[in-house]
């Protein structure tokens, strides 16, 4: 058989492919991740690209996977990494023609938070942990804009205050997860090694009970809460769990302000909690709570804070 043949042979099955009904095409796509859309069928011919645009692929925007596939990099902290974030998650926005009800990020950018909550008002979960640029002033769009919030992961987030859950809180109504947690600030033997920028770990939040008090005055139908290594005091966590009924998960593992006697007399308020993450982690009352801290995998230990039998939970 001459070249000629073999290639005529060829053609119609490409033909095929090329032909499929947009419909099929659109099918077959949607059952890929979207960094086999981003590598992939985007780059095969026009009438594919145009097809990887369509608002139907595009409700949800998820790159946790991706992120948890792969061991945490410097890159990730660098401009360059962050503006590529950005420009795809406006290019999803874009293709999404403002249907997008989910968005989990990492590194993302102040402004093109705010591209996504301007066009986006139907977004329901909202994941941008790690994002040290991200502002009040894009979670005040957020706020605003996405009143149908259900689900919020600023952990990580050190430029978001507490006036953002304030502001959250007042206009989102529906969101029953918080999540809040912040980086083992507790330990600095952890920084080190760490692809973390040091200016970073040191910008840590520091007004954990700010932070409880808008939660607890703003966020009354949370039932999932996380504020690990927050700074947040007895009184902080009595503000959480007066304003927050609902509450059934409530993680405090890093909380190093809280003692057992604290956390039994204030969780006991909550009757339909399920589960509770304790802080596990000492720090010597004689130490400043940035020393070096002893760490356990148990909390029988000697000292009240830790007393396991006066636990009620």
């Amino acid at each position: 058989m001459s070249e000629n043949e073999k290639k005529k042979e060829k053609k119609p099955f490409m033909d095929d492919w090329g032909g499929l009904a947009p419909e099929i095409l659109t099918n077959i796509i949607s059952r890929l991740t979207i960094q086999e859309r981003w590598t992939g069928p985007m780059f095969v011919r026009k009438s594919w690209l145009a097809v990887c645009r369509d608002p139907y692929l595009w409700s949800s925007f998820d790159l946790e996977p991706w992120f948890e596939s792969y061991p945490e990099s410097t890159q990730w902290w660098s401009p360059d990494f962050e503006r590529k974030i950005g420009s795809m998650l406006r290019s999803v926005v874009d293709w999404s023609d403002g249907g997008l009800t989910e968005i989990r990020v990492r590194h993302c950018s102040d402004h093109a938070l705010s591209y996504a909550a301007e066009r986006c008002p139907n977004l329901e979960a909202l994941a941008v942990r790690s994002s040290p640029h991200v502002t009040d002033a894009s979670m005040a769009k957020v706020a605003f804009r996405c009143r149908s919030l259900k689900e919020l992961d600023i952990s990580y987030c050190h430029e978001i205050s507490h006036d953002a859950l304030v502001m959250i809180g007042r206009n989102c109504p529906n969101l029953t997860t918080l999540k809040r947690n912040l980086m083992d600030w507790s330990d600095s033997s952890r920084q080190i090694g760490s692809v973390v920028p040091t200016e970073y770990f040191d910008a840590c939040p520091q007004d954990g009970d700010t932070e409880a008090e808008a939660i607890g005055k703003h966020m009354m139908n949370l039932e999932r809460l996380e504020i690990r290594f927050s700074r947040l005091s007895a009184k902080g966590l009595a503000w959480v769990c007066e304003g927050c009924p609902k509450l059934e998960y409530l993680d405090l593992f890093g909380c190093v302000h809280l003692s057992s006697r604290d956390i039994a007399n204030n969780v006991s308020r909550l009757k339909g909690i399920k589960e509770v993450k304790k802080p596990d982690v000492y720090v010597p009352r004689s130490e400043p709570v940035v020393a070096q801290t002893e760490r356990y995998g148990h909390w029988r230990l000697y000292d009240e804070r830790f007393d396991i039998q006066s636990m009620r939970i």
